[in-house]
């Protein structure tokens, strides 16, 4: 299926949320990431039950150090 992931389009085989960010190498048990479905948040909660759908726009926000 086809997402938008931070405004890039991207193929994947994700069934959900939680699904994506593991495919992205991202440990989704590590706190201080986000990720919102087409404007809504999704809680962290239910990221490996949050569907993905065709043509979603995802955004997954993550900390980042700087100074």
């Amino acid at each position: 299926m086809r997402v938008q992931v931070n405004g890039v389009e991207r193929e994947t085989a994700a069934a959900t949320v939680g699904d994506l960010l593991r495919e992205m190498g991202i440990d989704s048990a590590k706190r201080g990431s986000a990720v919102a479905i087409n404007d809504s948040v999704a809680p962290r909660a239910a990221w490996d039950e949050t569907a993905l759908h065709e043509d979603d726009r995802v955004e997954v926000i993550r900390p980042v150090q700087g100074g």
